[in-house]
């Protein structure tokens, strides 16, 4: 069970989410807990089909009502329940309190309109201001996330940008009500490796500056070794390991996390054979009782047949694996 943290910004406890029509329901999110406190970056770490998107569309109260399941022991934002908010409190909190920026920004921004009116038009619905100071405010985030010439490129339609800017007018926009939570749903994702470095920075001195909180979410471990503060990793929906990222990449204990280092193509630059994680993450309601990574790890055994739970094997170090430690179990 993780830890109660006082300072905690942001605390999940056993989030489960169900999505499809009332009667042909499928879990894809099980009892997942998280907490993340200001000026932190918790990076969730998973292959696609893992969880990860789903359970941040969540905390953001942007799952179809009627296609969906939300239900949480604890659903948390500095002191307001997000489990209890309607469809007036979720407004209240998007764009204010919490917003997100998602992972292709050509499908985010409005083609038809330019950059600076999506900003500004943002901040004129959640604050009321005029036209004018709604426009200022707009110029002072584009220059803020480092866009050259952001007089020019207030005026501009998003095609007329770069990927790279166009990610940092996704960031502005979401960083123009002062969020305390900012959650990045694989911002780096389809941009060069230079133009990715340069977004992962932004994202460090916007959260240093700022104080922010950042949920990163992401299927690269190297973004998480540059970025990361905490990581959890996440298979076929549920939590398999938590921990601080220096002591994750250190003495990863899970052999779903360790199949993920192994599989890192950073290895191969230097010579080192890639270690492919052999067959698939199940489907959503066909992953098979007890441990859902037990078909595809070297070390399962016959009591995987039970779900393990996750529990401490180190400070702030949870694993859900019957044979952590592995070092020991070797």
């Amino acid at each position: 069970m993780q830890r109660a943290d006082p300072s905690s910004l942001l605390d999940l406890r056993r989030l489960s989410v169900a999505l499809g029509p009332p009667g042909r329901r499928v879990t894809v999110v099980d009892e997942v807990s998280l907490s993340l406190s200001p000026g932190r970056v918790l990076c969730v770490v998973g292959e696609s089909g893992s969880g990860k998107s789903v359970t941040a569309l969540a905390v953001m109260g942007l799952l179809e009502p009627g296609r969906s399941a939300v239900t949480a022991e604890r659903m948390m934002l500095d002191g307001t329940d997000l489990s209890q908010l309607g469809e007036a409190g979720w407004r209240g909190l998007r764009g204010g309190r919490m917003a997100m920026v998602f992972q292709e920004p050509m499908t985010s921004l409005n083609p038809v309109f330019t950059v600076g009116e999506q900003i500004a038009e943002a901040l004129r619905v959640d604050t009321g201001l005029s036209r004018p100071a709604a426009r200022e405010r707009a110029l002072a985030a584009l220059r803020e996330v480092g866009i050259p010439a952001p007089e020019t490129r207030l005026d501009a339609y998003p095609h007329e940008l770069s990927g790279g800017m166009r990610q940092r007018a996704m960031i502005a926009m979401a960083l123009v009500g002062e969020p305390a939570l900012l959650i990045a749903d694989e911002p780096t994702t389809a941009l060069d490796v230079t133009v990715q470095a340069q977004i992962l920075a932004l994202l460090g001195e916007l959260r240093t500056r700022r104080g922010t909180a950042i949920l990163l979410i992401t299927h690269n471990l190297g973004v998480v070794a540059e970025t990361a503060d905490d990581v959890a990793v996440m298979y076929a929906g549920r939590i398999v390991e938590r921990a601080p990222a220096a002591v994750l990449f250190r003495d990863a204990q899970h052999p779903y996390t360790l199949a993920l280092l192994g599989a890192m193509p950073e290895g191969a630059s230097r010579g080192e054979a890639l270690s492919p994680i052999p067959g698939r993450m199940p489907a959503p309601g066909t992953a098979p009782s007890g441990c859902r990574f037990a078909p595809r790890c070297p070390f399962a055994g016959s009591d995987c047949a039970e779900t393990p739970p996750l529990r401490a094997v180190g400070k702030d170090h949870d694993v859900a694996c019957h044979r952590a430690p592995i070092e020991a179990a070797a």
